[in-house]
């Protein structure tokens, strides 16, 4: 979340920024909502600290009368230092009111975009960063969509998902789970030797991790929630990843941090239908590698451009059609500063999926991670957090079994053929 002095400070960008997400002149009257209730706060805190003070010097006068026999004083005193506890006692409640009010204001109000976020209000406005310049891949007549092909070779069973858990759940067997599992290691592989640590992560997060990334309040309604138990299902290993640095003081020279993670992650997809939703192009239960950086804010945006470049690689050793976009202010995250997705071709479909986002969230994880470091004169500043996925398995997998297929079936990418023991998918 954004802190309160730099919107105090800051008012003019952040409502420019706020505006760029297509927020109107009203709404971003919560700013000064914002600076009115701190304004509150620091008065309450002035007084409580000004009676804590009185307290301090009253109890100090009443061990010096008891000791010179002014025990009638020493009493009226001690009478007056009780009321005093209970004015204080009155100030906590009232600044711990205040403090609260304003989270829940700051917990409404989204990052603040980078300059580089171009305008818009929808996906329909993003701009293409980076397009495909070669023919993209054309196929013949009697041609198929992934969830047809997985039908004909008995690699993805949608019924049996609906069967067992619902819609949205699909069932891997065979070649079709060999192929999931080729995708996996090669991705983790690949985030090794570029550096990264490798971590298992819980699959569920208490409230304060979900908090502490943003992803609580859950304003789209996109989390499972185990309510009897307060913990909710990942969305993405971001959340768990992420939360290991909570309430963490790092040194300047611990940075970069670099973890990766293969979790399944878990989306409600809330209000999604239509063509959009067939076999894998979004499900409620997906495989995903995610990278995850914590870095010096003077590097994050020459990391977030590694990390692009490392994406990037994956896709081209996968031998995919790709372009990488650049999110318009509508179609950015709440949290995110400033974002690109990479889509690939989908040729059967004649659709561009999405397959990976890599944002850059600056400050705004971190302030609520209270994810700090210290300098070289031991001041503590905030972070920058950064994640990308690595990829998202579902729809790279519907990719390379459409844009693949031939007479003789589906030809395995080259460099997934070490890890998944077979050359066809016949």
């Amino acid at each position: 979340m954004l802190r309160t002095e730099f919107i105090r400070n800051h008012t003019e960008l952040v409502k420019k920024g706020l505006i760029k997400r297509n927020w109107t002149e009203e709404r971003c009257g919560i700013l000064q909502e914002v600076i009115a209730l701190d304004d509150q706060r620091k008065k309450i805190q002035t007084s409580s600290d000004s009676v804590l003070h009185e307290m301090n010097v009253l109890s100090g006068k009443i061990g010096e009368m008891y000791k010179s026999g002014n025990r009638e004083e020493a009493e009226t005193l001690k009478t007056k230092v009780g009321q005093l506890k209970e004015t204080s006692k009155d100030l906590e409640s009232q600044l711990k009111e205040a403090k609260e009010k304003i989270e829940q204001k700051l917990f409404a109000i989204p990052n603040v975009p980078n300059s580089l976020v171009p305008a818009g209000k929808s996906e329909e406005d993003n701009e293409v960063y980076k397009d495909w310049e070669s023919p993209l891949p054309k196929l013949g007549d009697g041609a198929m969509a992934h969830w047809e092909l997985a039908e004909k070779y008995n690699l993805i069973d949608f019924k049996l998902g609906v069967k067992i858990a619902g819609s949205g759940f699909p069932l891997f067997r065979n070649k079709g789970s060999k192929l999931q599992r080729a995708l996996i290691n090669f991705f983790l592989d690949e985030a090794s030797a570029a550096g990264y640590e490798e971590v298992v992560p819980p699959h569920l997060v208490n409230t304060a991790s979900a908090t502490a990334t943003g992803n609580l309040p859950d304003k789209e309604g996109q989390m499972y929630v185990a309510e009897r138990d307060e913990l909710y299902l990942i969305p993405t290993a971001e959340v768990p990843v992420t939360n290991i640095f909570r309430d963490v003081i790092l040194n300047e020279s611990d940075f970069p941090q670099k973890l990766t993670a293969y979790t399944p992650c878990f989306r409600r997809e809330a209000g999604s239908y239509g063509s959009d939703v067939k076999g894998l192009n979004r499900v409620h239960q997906f495989d995903k590698i995610e990278i995850v950086q914590i870095s010096h804010p003077d590097e994050s945006y020459k990391i977030q451009q590694e990390m692009l470049d490392h994406v990037e690689g994956l896709l081209q050793k996968l031998e995919l059609p790709y372009r990488i976009l650049r999110l318009c202010g509508g179609d950015l995250t709440f949290t995110s500063a400033l974002t690109y997705d990479f889509e690939v071709y989908s040729a059967a479909q004649k659709k561009w999926l999405e397959v990976s986002s890599v944002s850059n969230f600056e400050t705004y994880q971190s302030n609520r991670l209270k994810l700090r470091y210290k300098d070289s004169e031991g001041k503590k500043h905030l972070a920058h957090t950064l994640n990308g996925s690595a990829l998202a398995l579902a729809r790279i997998i519907a990719a390379i079994l459409e844009n693949n297929q031939t007479e003789q079936g589906i030809k395995v990418p080259a460099v997934l053929v070490p890890y998944i023991g077979f050359d066809w998918i016949n």
